[in-house]
């Protein structure tokens, strides 16, 4: 099932404090961005940040594993409770972008 655009809209309104927050559909699902970097994903209306040894000291007893969709890397799994503490959540995403590797450059496609 694809997440509804309100889910999506509610998660971003929660991460409005944080000015480079951003989100691109793909495949009916969506991908979290902060500064150019992916910093989760939203599949089926659920929130999965990418795990970082930080990000995993900060959520502390809330940890959870979850998997995004088939074949997908294992991702912190965020539940509703958290995702309503804007906060808490703000301070998450922002562990977690500082604390994952710089994206690389696409190389020129070959004419």
């Amino acid at each position: 099932m694809p997440t509804k655009q309100s889910a999506m809209d509610y998660i971003l309104d929660q991460l409005s404090s944080i000015r480079s927050i951003a989100a691109r559909k793909m495949f009916g699902e969506y991908a979290l961005y902060c500064d150019g970097k992916v910093v989760g994903l939203v599949c089926d209306n659920t929130l999965y940040i990418k795990i970082t040894e930080p990000g995993k000291v900060f959520v502390g007893d809330y940890y959870e594993e979850g998997f995004a969709f088939p074949g997908a890397k294992a991702s912190m799994l965020i539940n509703e409770e958290r995702i309503e503490d804007r906060d808490w959540l703000a301070e998450l995403v922002n562990i977690t972008v500082e604390h994952l590797p710089l994206t690389k450059p696409k190389k020129p496609k070959k004419k």
